[in-house]
């Protein structure tokens, strides 16, 4: 016998020497060779799918060949973001708990709801996607519920749970992310980007596969590596930065601390979590920096010409990995339409999109992975193109029926659709198919996609063992060990800009000045206006810890300002819309009102069922941001301390044009998502600033009026009063400028030759 045998509570462990661990709940086991297998299709005998000695394509291909179309349909819905567990305002998707909402069930709040167990029972589908949780333990039991009514289920295919990225510090106010607070904490995308250190990206990437696999999850719908070439998008602050040759490296070591389990010959296993890179082929170029999650902001225009450049870091990166896993495991389309760069001349979202998906992609790129679409693109759209919830964004595809967008997506070679729960449509897409290309064709284009999904199903060992060990878990999530190393990359992550006259770092105990902060009514990331805000940005226990606190000026001995880059609509004004406007306004990257008198007249691309006009130019428009009080913080805290030094602390969501408050500030200090430790251990000195740009920071809006969305250095970067240029790869230390082996890899080897030393 190789194998030995351990009961822990509702389960059956099965540990084959030199063999995978298998668990079971109510699954049979058969004895083979000595070792144990799970008899998942209870016809007593080992099938190749059963067998884990087997590679991952001749399981999937067997298993693949003993569904029915609705089961392989079941496989290709990637469903809806899911709370765990569904509270009020958690969730715009209804659950139930036995026919009652959960406060009224007296549920645990792991407890399955009706919908989640209807989906897997009679929908078939096998990949959710968890937005928040209660706590560690909540998840765990909810992720092993599911599997545990999976294994039950024809074929016990078990369930691939996915999520969003979930260890940034920032306000997590894009997509639905949720965290659980015991996760170990790193910086955003583009603050791992200002690190300009690829082995911390591959660190975080291990400790986070690691962590994920701890809490059930095993598909990360990350990295997101589009090029940050356009400084107004909103998506910016989640990737890895606006230089191709660092995304790309970062990209590359993402995928591969992700996905790789050691000792593994194939790199895949137990540790291993499916890296979805995304947004192929880059959603960074939105005309006027706006974002594709809105009708208003759906095309991605190339005035620059340079649509190639923002494929480097999914061909260079994503899908030519240094380890044995070799490409990440599944790739994400973005909602824009690449305007004009379909050689069929469709206009049509990258998914729809034979050139950018099946010629490019599969064909030309030879991607064999999970290809999946991002959320909502087959729904229906809302009456306005200013609304968001619960509207779909089927962009350029208005005009057909749900089939036949599934249709279209399957044709094109799209395995999975995110964001759906039923497959009734998609199998009136696959009745539609056959009529039109014969069943066969539909046949082999469902088997595909089933083979590839259940591939990546295979590879990280969910079939064997894919119940979650609490004890276990609770020791590897939020670890002391972890917890360091994410701290560690957030104070690398931060930038020091300016320090005039060497006023950093403070010294202990010295009296400091706080102002607390106000913020307007703002359209948020659901298009929902927000409440005006007060803000005390930072508590005095946690600031006494470093300093003394004071409540005025006048006492203090300095001040330290918190600011957030200026806080605008994304470039739609819905109530412009409805007062007989477009709608359509900039996006200003400056605190002070903002007009657009440099904009395009014409816009480069447009049109909309909803719209009378396809001039979505915003020429001449204003706009105004929500915390342009921040500049007043800063100038009225300065004229107030006089010679008494003022450190502005910005994060930076987008890159911000500081012209406006350089000259009221002593010392400048950005952050893109830490926690407001970091930025006080770097103030007093206990650490030393080691970050660096990963963009420009414009000198004024005109430069960025007349750049090109799809070039990422062309616009003229800001110069501060000391002669400083806040150009991509510039950062100080104490001891100035810093000039190291990052610099010199990536600011010197510019793709466009455009950044220097200055």
């Amino acid at each position: 016998m190789s194998y030995r045998k351990v009961e822990k509570g509702n389960y059956t462990f099965y540990i084959n020497e030199g063999g995978k661990v298998i668990s079971s709940n109510n699954v049979p086991v058969i004895e083979e060779d000595g070792f144990i297998f799970k008899d998942l299709e209870g016809v007593g005998k080992l099938l190749p799918y059963e067998d884990w000695r087997l590679d991952p394509k001749t399981r999937a291909e067997d298993l693949a060949n003993r569904l029915t179309v609705k089961e392989m349909i079941g496989l290709m819905l990637h469903g809806s973001h899911q709370a765990i567990p569904v509270l009020p305002r958690t969730t715009i998707y209804p659950h139930t708990y036995t026919g009652k909402s959960f406060l009224e069930s007296g549920a645990e709040p792991w407890t399955l709801t009706d919908q989640q167990q209807q989906m897997l029972r009679d929908e078939n589908v096998r990949h959710l996607l968890a937005q928040n949780y209660k706590d560690v333990e909540t998840m765990i039991k909810w992720a092993n519920n599911l599997q545990e009514l999976a294994e039950k289920l024809p074929h016990g295919i078990p369930v691939n749970i996915s999520t969003d990225p979930r260890h940034g510090v920032g306000d997590g106010d894009q997509e639905y992310k949720g965290s659980d607070l015991k996760i170990s904490k790193w910086p955003e995308g583009i603050g791992m980007a200002a690190t300009f250190s690829p082995e911390t990206c591959k660190n975080f990437a291990e400790i986070a596969s690691k962590e994920y696999r701890a809490l059930g999850i095993a598909t990360a719908l990350g990295p997101q590596i589009d090029l940050v070439t356009d400084p107004r998008w909103m998506r910016g602050m989640d990737s890895l930065g606006a230089h191709s040759g660092l995304s790309t490296d970062m990209a590359k070591v993402y995928c591969d601390g992700m996905q790789t389990t050691e000792g593994s010959s194939n790199g895949w296993g137990n540790d291993s979590v499916v890296a979805m890179a995304k947004h192929w082929p880059g959603g960074g170029t939105g005309e006027g920096g706006r974002d594709a999650h809105y009708p208003f902001g759906k095309y991605a225009v190339y005035p620059g010409g340079n649509f190639e450049e923002h494929l480097k870091p999914f061909l260079e990166g994503a899908m030519k990995l240094d380890g044995n896993t070799e490409k990440c495991g599944a790739i994400m389309p973005y909602y824009t339409i690449s305007w004009d760069q379909d050689k069929y001349g469709e206009n049509v979202g990258n998914a729809y999109s034979q050139y950018i998906i099946k010629d490019l992609l599969r064909e030309k790129y030879a991607y064999e992975g999970v290809v999946c679409t991002d959320w909502s693109i087959i729904q229906d759209k809302t009456p306005t193109v200013g609304s968001y919830v619960p509207g779909g964004k089927c962009h350029g595809v208005e005009h057909q029926s749900i089939p036949e967008r599934f249709l279209k997506l399957i044709m094109n070679g799209v395995d999975q659709f995110g964001c759906v729960d039923s497959g009734e449509q998609v199998l009136e897409a696959y009745e539609l198919g056959c009529e039109k290309y014969g069943k066969s064709v539909m046949d082999e284009k469902l088997r595909n996609s089933a083979i590839k999904i259940l591939v990546n199903m295979f590879r990280v060992g969910l079939f064997e063992n894919p119940f979650v060990d609490l004890d276990a878990s609770l020791k590897i999530i939020g670890s002391d060990e972890h917890i360091e190393a994410g701290y560690a990359a957030q104070l690398s992550s931060v930038v020091m800009l300016k320090n005039q006259n060497n006023v950093l770092p403070l010294k202990e105990k010295i009296k400091i000045y706080v102002p607390d902060r106000h913020i307007k009514e703002f359209y948020t990331f659901i298009r929902f206006k927000s409440s005006v805000q007060e803000i005390q940005p930072l508590s005095e226990e946690l600031l006494s810890q470093y300093f003394e606190p004071v409540n005025n000026m006048e006492e203090a001995d300095a001040a330290i300002v918190f600011v957030d880059s200026p806080i605008g609509n994304n470039g739609f004004d819905s109530e412009d819309l409805q007062s007989g406007g477009t709608g359509y306004e900039p996006i200003s990257l400056q605190y002070r009102p903002y007009t657009a008198e440099s904009a395009r007249k014409v816009s480069i691309a447009g049109g909309d069922p909803r719209e009378e006009t396809k001039n979505r130019s915003y020429y001449g428009k204003s706009a105004v941001t929500a915390n342009e009080s921040d500049l007043d913080n800063v100038m009225t805290t300065k004229e107030n301390m006089g010679d008494k030094p003022v450190i502005v602390c910005i994060r930076m969501k987008n890159p911000a044009i500081l012209s406006e408050l350089d000259t009221y500030a002593d010392a400048i200090i950005v952050d893109f998502g830490v926690q407001k430790k970091a930025l006080l251990d770097i103030i007093s000195g206990k650490y030393e600033p080691a970050g660096l740009l990963p963009m420009h920071l414009p000198k004024d809006m005109e430069t960025v009026e007349k750049h090109c969305e799809d070039v990422a250095f062309d616009i003229e970067a800001y110069t501060d009063n000391e002669g400083h240029t806040y150009s991509f790869g510039f950062g100080l230390n104490y001891s100035g400028k810093i000039y190291d082996e990052r610099t010199q890899k990536y600011t010197l080897n510019h793709p466009f030759q455009t950044v220097k030393p200055n």
